[in-house]
């Protein structure tokens, strides 16, 4: 297999990719260039400053009193300006939705506990738990099968 990358700021961007039958890879790399979105980060404030977070740093965005949050691998709390449903679509496809008012980066996660109360918590890489709904969790499960 051969790979060949141009960048040329003056063109206008394709991707083309020639293979003898459709494969796993093709697959992937179609979802990869229709995901794609342009964007790879998103804007949080904190203290009166104004930081850019990178989806990869980002573990799970949630709602808290009242306000969008976005939780990075060191579990700062970083206020988002955006709606959840306005970055539940620039987001890639490894974030998932956990609940009504949160998004989880999947690639984060270290396990699934069951609480006390039947539930099921996420709890992510930084320490920090998020409630996941039973109908969110049915999708999570048929995602690992």
């Amino acid at each position: 297999m051969k790979y060949k990358l141009i960048i040329d700021k003056n063109a206008e961007e394709s991707v083309t990719v020639t293979v003898h039958a459709p494969s796993a890879l093709s697959e992937q790399i179609e979802n990869l260039v229709r995901e794609y979105t342009g964007a790879d980060s998103i804007v949080g404030y904190r203290d009166n400053a104004m930081r850019r977070l990178a989806f990869a740093e980002i573990e799970c965005i949630t709602v808290i009193d009242r306000k969008v949050v976005a939780i990075d691998t060191a579990g700062d709390r970083y206020t988002v300006r955006d709606r959840l449903r306005d970055l539940e679509e620039i987001l890639p496809s490894y974030f998932i939705r956990i609940n009504k008012s949160a998004i989880a980066n999947e690639q984060r996660i270290t396990r699934f506990d069951a609480v006390f109360s039947g539930g099921v918590d996420a709890v992510f890489a930084c320490g920090y738990r998020e409630y996941v709904s039973r109908r969110c969790f049915a999708e999570i499960r048929r995602r690992y099968e």
